[in-house]
C-alpha cells in the first residue's frame, strides 16, 4: 500500500517548526545580541524559514523564481547554520570564513548555471545535494573527531555525517537513475524526505541549543574552578584535588611535595608601574609555570601574588629541582616593555603521607618555610618539615 503526503502541507510544518525555533531563540537573542554565535544561528533559521515559505508557493508563482530563490536561501541558511556550529566549538577563523564564502558562492553559481544551461531536475537535485553535503563536512569533523569533544557533540556530529552521506547518495543516485527524487512527486521517497527534513529541523535545532547549554555549563564550571586572571586552579578546587592526591600517595606509599611561593616585592611593582603591569606579571608567571609543569601536577593561585604547586609522587630531590628551575626561569625572564625582572621566594614541603597527614598541616608547615625564605633575603627556597622546627635553606641567587 502506497503512502504519500502533500508536500505543501509538509513545507507548512517545516516553516512552522523553523518559525517556532526563531521565536524561542529571539527571546534569548534579545538579551545576547553581542553573541555572534547566537546571532548567526538565529539568522540561519530565519533564512531557512523564508526558503521553505517560498517553496510552499511553488505553482502559484514562477517555478524558476521559486526554485532559484528558495535554493539560494537554503544554501545560505545551511552555510550560516554550519558556521554557527563552528563558532560554538570555538574553531571558526578568518580562514574558515573564506572557505565557507567560497563554498557558498560556488554552490550558488553552479546551481544557477544548471538552471540556465542544464535545467533538468536531476542536475538541480544533484548540485543541491552535493553542495549542501560539502557544507556539513567541517562541522562533522570537529564534532566527531576532536579529542576533547563531548558525547553530545559526537552524537550531533554523527547525525550530520549521516545526513551528509545521505545527501551524497541522493545526488549520485539522481544522476544515474530514471526515478524522480523530487520532493514534489508522490511516493516513498517523498515520505522519507519529509521524515528526514523534519528530523533535520528537530535534531539540528534541539542539538544546537543543547550544545549551547553544555558550553554554558562548561564555562560555569571553568569560572568556578579557575582563577580568571591567571587560568590557575582556585584555592577551593586545588585543596579538593590535593586531598585526593594525598589519599592516593598514602595508598601507594609515595611521596608528595607542596610548593608555596610569591613574587618578591610585588607591591613595589604595582606601586611603580601600576596594577595593569602587575596583572601582566601574574599572567606571564602563570603562563611560564603552565608550560613547565607536566601532567598530573596542580598549579593554583591562592590570592594576590601567592601561588601553590602540588607535585604528587615527587621526592625531596625532585621537588627541589622543580623549585630551582622555576626560580631560575622566572629570574632570567625580563619584561622588555618595562625593563625589569622579578624573583620568587618559595617554601617546600615533602612527605610520605600517613593516616595522620592532613593538608592543613602541610600548608601551615610550607607557609612557615615560605616566610623563612623571605627572612633569609628572598629569591630563595626554604624547606619545611612536618613535626619539626627546622628549615633547610637554598638561595637561588647562589646556584
Amino acid at each position: 500500500m502506497g503512502f504519500s503526503l502533500d508536500m505543501k502541507t509538509i513545507f507548512v510544518i517545516l516553516v512552522t517548526g523553523h518559525v517556532f525555533t526563531v521565536f524561542l531563540i529571539s527571546a534569548y537573542w534579545r538579551d545576547h545580541r553581542t553573541d555572534k554565535t547566537i546571532t548567526t544561528f538565529f539568522f540561519a533559521k530565519c533564512v531557512q524559514a523564508l526558503a521553505w515559505t517560498i517553496l510552499t508557493l511553488r505553482g502559484g508563482i514562477s517555478d524558476v523564481f521559486t526554485i532559484s530563490i528558495s535554493n539560494t536561501l537554503l544554501f545560505l541558511g545551511t552555510s550560516f547554520e554550519m558556521i554557527a556550529l563552528l563558532k560554538l566549538m570555538n574553531v571558526f577563523s578568518k580562514k574558515l570564513k573564506t572557505v565557507y564564502s567560497i563554498m557558498t558562492i560556488s554552490n550558488l553559481v553552479a546551481f544557477h548555471l544548471a538552471i540556465l544551461f542544464f535545467n533538468t531536475e536531476s542536475n538541480r537535485i544533484a548540485i543541491a545535494s552535493f553542495g549542501t553535503a560539502m557544507l556539513m563536512l567541517l562541522p562533522v569533523y570537529h564534532l566527531v573527531y576532536r579529542r576533547e569533544t563531548s558525547r553530545l557533540r559526537r552524537i550531533m556530529g554523527l547525525f550530520y555525517l549521516f545526513l551528509a552521506l545521505a545527501l551524497f547518495g541522493r545526488g549520485i543516485v539522481t544522476l544515474f537513475s530514471s526515478y524522480s527524487w523530487s520532493f514534489f512527486n508522490p511516493g516513498y521517497f517523498q515520505t522519507l524526505s519529509f521524515i528526514g527534513l523534519y528530523l533535520v529541523m528537530l535534531i539540528g535545532n534541539t542539538g544546537f541549543i543543547l550544545i549551547l547549554k553544555e558550553q554554558a555549563d562548561e564555562e560555569l564550571i571553568r569560572l568556578a574552578s579557575y582563577d580568571d586572571l591567571t587560568g590557575a586552579l582556585n584555592r577551593r578546587v586545588f585543596f579538593s584535588e590535593a586531598e585526593k592526591c594525598i589519599s592516593a600517595c598514602l595508598k601507594d606509599e609515595k611521596p608528595i611535595s607542596l610548593l608555596l611561593f610569591d613574587i618578591d616585592h610585588f607591591k613595589k611593582i604595582n606601586d611603580k608601574y601600576g596594577h595593569d603591569v602587575g596583572d601582566h606579571v601574574l599572567r606571564e608567571l602563570s603562563s611560564k609555570i603552565h608550560e613547565y609543569l607536566g601532567k598530573g601536577n596542580y598549579f593554583s593561585r591562592f590570592g594576590g601574588d601567592e601561588f601553590a604547586i602540588l607535585l604528587p609522587e615527587t621526592d625531596e630531590q625532585q621537588s627541589m629541582k622543580v623549585a630551582r628551575e622555576i626560580g631560575k626561569r622566572i629570574e632570567k625572564e625580563s619584561l622588555i616593555e618595562w625593563n625589569f625582572s622579578y624573583t620568587l621566594s618559595m617554601g617546600i614541603l615533602t612527605t610520605v603521607p600517613t593516616i595522620d597527614t592532613e593538608l592543613e598541616m602541610m600548608y601551615i608547615a610550607c607557609d612557615k618555610a615560605l616566610y623563612e625564605a623571605k627572612r633569609n633575603g628572598r629569591n630563595g627556597v626554604s624547606r619545611g618539615f612536618l613535626h619539626t622546627e627546622g628549615f633547610e635553606d637554598d638561595k637561588l641567587s647562589q646556584m
